[in-house]
């Protein structure tokens, strides 16, 4: 006798994923505008779904078992394909204009995909594209030139919708050497820019010294530098190229901040075209930059 195929409700899995991308069931109550006692019934039910531990909780910490992993690759799936779905049948065509700014390294992710299938299943909605830096973006946004951003910010800065939460880590290449008397050369962006700020900011903390040498609006920018050896530069852990190399914990360098991916909403703007990619957009596993 074969066993029933488990059922995974679309709305357990949002409340799953919630609590595996904030790794808290508190942050992920307030995302999802409920309670946390309803999260935590969320989870349990899709663990009972699925017949596994999906979560492991203490005082001080939630983290996600093997099974979890997997489940979470899984979730993103099921959603972005019951999201699909539900635009193409809703019979519901949202049509005008959507200004919609990205931080310029999420063009090497999954994003570009996401926005394609965007405007497959929503034809009549016209998709306007601004790649620039975060602090560009939303100055942008705060002068209504644009409707929706996604770029990186401090964690806990609780401004927008959080998509992505990362470490970041100073960055050079393998055979990197380092004279801790010496300034620490850095490649990075133009001011202004919160990750150019993290990093200056940990150094002086220090007051260990500094100097640019390499400056740049680009992230591709920021990694061709970096591979010429020019210096160091600071990118989000799971963004680290595989031919480049985490240097944090090595030669005195100071602890960095956590970094956050969020996308910000103009309240000026039209609700359904904001809500229908912003849907799109948290169902996407945010990928390291390929390699």
């Amino acid at each position: 006798m074969s066993l029933p195929e488990p059922h995974f409700d679309p709305a357990l899995l949002r409340g799953f994923l919630a609590v595996a991308d904030t790794r808290s069931f508190t942050r992920a109550a307030e995302q999802l505008g409920i309670s946390q006692p309803a999260v935590s019934q969320q989870v349990r039910r899709l663990e009972q779904a699925a017949g596994r531990q999906l979560v492991v909780r203490d005082t001080r910490s939630v983290s996600l078992t093997d099974n979890g992993e997997a489940m979470r690759g899984f979730a993103r799936q099921i959603l972005a394909a019951h999201d699909q779905a539900s635009s193409y049948f809703s019979g519901s065509a949202m049509r005008g204009r959507l200004r919609f700014g990205a931080a310029d390294e999420f063009a090497l992710t999954d994003l570009p995909r996401i926005l394609r299938e965007f405007r497959q299943h929503h034809p009549g909605i016209q998709l306007e594209l601004t790649v620039a830096q975060s602090g560009v973006l939303q100055r942008r946004l705060e002068s209504n030139h644009l409707d929706l951003i996604l770029v990186n910010q401090r964690a806990g800065s609780d401004t927008g919708r959080m998509v992505h939460r990362d470490q970041l880590v100073w960055v050079g290449l393998p055979n990197t050497t380092l004279d801790q008397a010496a300034p620490v050369p850095l490649v990075t962006y133009h001011a202004p820019s919160w990750t150019r700020q993290a990093a200056i900011d940990a150094l002086a903390e220090q007051r260990r010294a500094w100097r640019v040498v390499c400056n740049t609006r680009q992230v591709l920018g920021i990694i061709a530098a970096t591979r010429a050896g020019l210096g160091l530069c600071v990118l989000g852990r799971t963004r680290v190229p595989g031919d480049l190399r985490a240097l944090s914990g090595r030669f005195g360098l100071p602890e960095l901040p956590e970094l956050e991916q969020a996308l910000q909403a103009n309240p000026r703007s039209p609700r359904e075209p904001v809500e229908a990619l912003t849907a799109s957009i948290m169902n996407l596993p945010l990928a390291a930059i390929q390699r």
